[in-house]
C-alpha cells in the first residue's frame, strides 16, 4: 500500500492551504470508527459531542485539552479550558469517510482504509487561512492523533499541552514561510 510507505508523523501540506497527516492505528476499522464517531470515545483523544450519523445534521464539539491526559502540562497563554465549535457532517461513508465544517471557514475530513490488521487513519484539513494557523493545527492534530495512537494501543500518552507546545515550535520549522 503506497500510502504506507510514505507514511510520516508529521503532518504536510499538500496544497498551499491543506494539511494532511496520517496515522496507521491496530484495527478492525470499525474499533477506529468509533473512536471518530462515539462521544466518549472521541472525547478520549480530541473532542467531546454527539453526532447525528446524518449528512447536513449539526455537531458540537467540545474541546477539553487539559483532560486528555493524566498530566495536562501547562496550558499556553490565550487557550481557554474549554472551548466549543459548532460544525455540521458534509461527508459520511461509515466506516471509512467522515468529513466536518471547521470553525473559520474550513473543512476536515478522517479516511479510513484497512491495512492488514491496522488501519490507515488519514487526516486532511483544508482552507487554512493562514501560516500561523496551520503552524497550531498541524501541532494540534499532531498531539492529538499521538494520543488516538496511545489510547488505542494501550499506553500512556505524553502530557497534552507539553507535547503540543514541542510540536508547535517543530511545525513552525518545518512549515516554509
Amino acid at each position: 500500500m503506497n500510502d504506507l510507505a510514505n507514511l510520516n508523523a508529521y503532518g504536510v501540506l499538500t496544497e498551499p492551504a491543506t494539511l494532511e497527516i496520517q496515522r496507521l492505528l491496530p484495527g478492525p476499522i470499525e474499533r477506529v470508527w468509533a473512536y471518530l464517531t462515539d462521544s466518549e470515545l472521541r472525547r478520549q483523544w480530541l473532542a467531546a459531542g454527539h453526532m447525528q450519523m446524518q449528512a447536513g445534521t449539526p455537531v458540537e464539539l467540545v474541546w477539553r485539552n487539559d483532560e486528555l491526559t493524566s498530566m495536562s502540562g501547562r496550558r499556553p497563554d490565550g487557550f481557554p479550558e474549554e472551548h466549543r465549535m459548532q460544525s455540521q457532517i458534509t461527508e459520511l461513508d461509515p466506516p471509512r469517510k467522515l468529513g466536518i465544517t471547521w470553525e473559520g471557514g474550513g473543512e476536515v475530513l478522517f479516511e479510513l482504509k484497512p491495512a492488514g490488521d491496522k488501519v490507515l487513519l488519514k487526516v486532511i484539513h483544508r482552507r487554512l487561512p493562514n501560516r500561523d494557523v496551520t503552524v497550531m493545527v498541524g501541532a494540534g492534530w499532531h498531539m492529538h492523533l499521538d494520543i488516538l495512537v496511545a489510547r488505542v494501543s494501550g499506553e500512556e500518552p505524553e502530557p497534552f499541552w507539553d507535547g503540543w507546545s514541542r510540536l508547535r515550535k517543530e511545525y513552525d520549522r518545518r512549515l516554509a514561510a
